[in-house]
This record gives C-alpha cells, structure tokens and sequence, in this order.
C-alpha cells in the first residue's frame, strides 16, 4: 500500500519578505533532522529519497515545498512517527529548544572537498551577494504591489454592505459547525497552500484538498470579506475544539487563504486569482462576496479606475516574479561549484544512517 503525500509551503516569498511559518509545521515532532550545507549540497535530494522510500512503505507524509526552487522541497515529515527533516539554513534557519534529544544537526559540509571551494572563493561570495539582491528586489516589487492591492481594497470596502457580510460569515459558521463541539484542546496549524515561485503562483488546494467531502469556493473582489470570514471560521474551530488547518496567503500572510477542519470534512478557500477554481464535484458550492456584500454596479461605476489599479499591481507582482527567477538562475550558478566540490557518496551515507534512525523510531512506535 501506498502512502499518501501532503503538499504545502512553510516558507513564502511574500510583500513582509521571506515569511516563515516553520514552527507550526514542525509543532509535536519527537524527532526533527535539521540539515545543514551550502547550496547543491545535496538536503532536498536525500529528504526526496527518503520520503519515496516511506511513502512505498505505506507511510503518509507530508512535503514541504520550497517557494524558491520549483523542483526542491524545504522538509518532509512522516506523520505517524512523528518524525521530520529539514532544510535549516537560511532563509528558514531553525534553532534546536532541545537538542540531542528531539532535535539533531546533520552536517552535508562533511561530504565538500574545501579546498575546491576556496579556489571559487570570489565567485561564491559575489553570487551570494547577487542573490540577496535579487530576492530585496522582489520583496520591493511585492510590498510596492501590496500597496497597490490596498487601493483596490479601498474602493470595495467603501461599497461593502458590512451587515450583509457579517450576516453570510455568520451563515457559514451554523451551517459547518451545526452546534457541534469536541471536548479536547485543538492541533492549528499555520501553513501557506501557495507561494510566488520563480514560476509564478503555485498552489496545492487540489491536493490539500482531495479527501474533502465538502468544499467552499468564496468568491469576490479584494477586500470584500474573504479573508476576514476565513479568520473568524478558523476562530470558530479553534474556540471549539476542533482541528484547523489555517493556510496564509502566499502574497500577504496577515490574510487567510483558506481554512479545513477535517474532522467535519469541510475546507473553505478564497477561489480568486491567483488560485481560481471552479467547482467539479457535487458537493462543491460557491459563496459569492460580490453578489451577497457589495453594492450592485460597483464594478461598473469604477471600471477606469480599477483597469489602471490592476495594471500596475499586474506590472509589479510580475516584476517580484522576474526578480525571483533571476534569483533562482542565480543561485543554480552557486550550486554549481558547491556540486562539484561534493562526494555524493558520503551524503548517501548519510542518507542511510538517517533511514537507520528512522526505522528505529519505527520499531519502538510499534512496541508501545
């Protein structure tokens, strides 16, 4: 039997700069690898290795993508063992609370041949500095967009039927809730479904998602009331007992994306752009802020208005995307010298001394 994997982002690449949001991910383990190395030393492809090897195990996992590299993940956490490894350098560099016993240091630096990278010295450290400019680049062009999107806020909040919003959150809350309650402290946790990639938005709703019975699609324009709605259902959950799943947007994490409380089987997302969706299962319903909050004709009566504001929000969030690709492009070059500086040999060893560690963790799960 196959195990099933988990999509999602504990990192973004977002308008506040890089965001992190690892704690929340890495709540609850009994035991965390943190790696440790340069660039192309090899951590996302032994955390690969490994979570394909639990997954044609039957275990189900979890993987934690990076919002840099399209093709790397940033950790992988194997459920029922309450195991995980990460990637802990920086951006996401992650401090031990108890070393040696939960957490532990894996050192990939043990596997490079220093003296090939001292001869690279100059190199290395101008692509360093290239990169971080880069990504300063981008973080501008996003906090320059999110401005820009605070405009486009503006004029729907100044249309919004407040009542009427309150009304249709309220709505949602009975009808998911139904006076339900569970007598236990809740798991929430705090992840981002999407990020700006070097390839644009990403997202892995369908994914987070694909086990849900019922699934809400909010509708709407910016600032009418989505994200807003979304917090209060997750305080619902919260205040209730139940397990929530609170996943940030990817652009500007102070808002929500969507909530899941699985254990109703219910999941709620803002289906706008960059992560529209329209339903394709029966059970699917859309909830439409525009329609049931904002005053008719608003978008007719701005139109000039709105056109210029989505031009310029357009032209920058696509520039923080240009500067992220070149940050990628970039940082492939340091890569480069660092693989070549490698004896993959030694990080296979110590891939299989990790594996080792884990099957342990596995027999001792078993016996208790």
């Amino acid at each position: 039997m196959i195990g099933k994997i988990t999509n999602y982002y504990s990192g973004g690449n977002t308008a506040k700069g890089f965001f992190s949001l690892f704690d929340s991910a890495l709540k609850g383990l009994d035991r965390l690898y943190i790696l440790k190395g340069g660039p192309g030393t090899g951590k996302s492809f032994l955390m690969k290795a490994i979570a394909k090897e639990m997954v044609n195990r039957g275990y189900d996992i979890q993987l934690i993508h990076c919002a840099s590299d399209n093709q790397s993940i940033d950790g992988v956490i194997i459920n029922s063992l309450k195991f995980g490894i990460v990637d802990g350098t920086a951006p996401h560099v992650l401090e031990p609370n108890l070393p040696g016993i939960v957490e532990e240091y894996v050192n990939l630096g043990v596997a490079w041949d220093s003296a090939k990278l001292i001869e690279r010295k100059k190199e290395i450290k101008e692509l360093n500095e290239e990169v971080s400019r880069a990504f300063q680049k981008a973080y501008a062009s996003f906090a320059e967009a999110l401005k820009i999107h605070d405009e486009w806020e503006r004029i729907y909040i100044q249309n919004m039927d407040f009542v009427a919003a309150n009304n249709t959150t309220e709505d949602m809350i009975q009808t998911i809730f139904q006076d339900q309650k569970l007598n236990k402290s809740p798991d929430v946790r705090h992840r981002f479904l999407g990020a700006a990639t070097p390839e644009g938005p990403k997202d892995f709703i369908n994914n987070l998602t694909e086990d849900i019975s019922k699934r809400y699609f909010i509708k709407g324009r910016p600032g009418s009331g989505k994200s807003t709605m979304l917090k209060k259902i997750a305080s619902k959950a919260e205040k209730l007992g139940f397990d929530v799943e609170i996943y940030h947007c990817g652009f500007d994490p102070n808002s929500l994306d969507m909530v899941i409380v699985r254990e109703l089987s219910v999941a709620i997302f803002d289906s706008t752009a960059p992560h529209e969706y329209d339903p394709v299962r029966e059970t699917d319903e859309i909830i439409d802020m525009y329609e049931k909050a904002i005053k008719p004709g608003t978008d007719e009566k701005y139109a000039n208005e709105l056109k210029e504001i989505s031009s310029r929000y357009r032209k920058n969030m696509n520039a923080g995307t240009g500067y992220l690709a070149e940050a990628k492009s970039l940082h492939d070059q340091l890569e480069s010298y660092y693989k070549s500086a490698m004896d993959f040999s030694k990080v296979d060893q110590i891939r299989n001394e990790i594996l080792t560690e884990i099957d342990r963790v596995a027999q001792f799960t078993a016996a208790e």
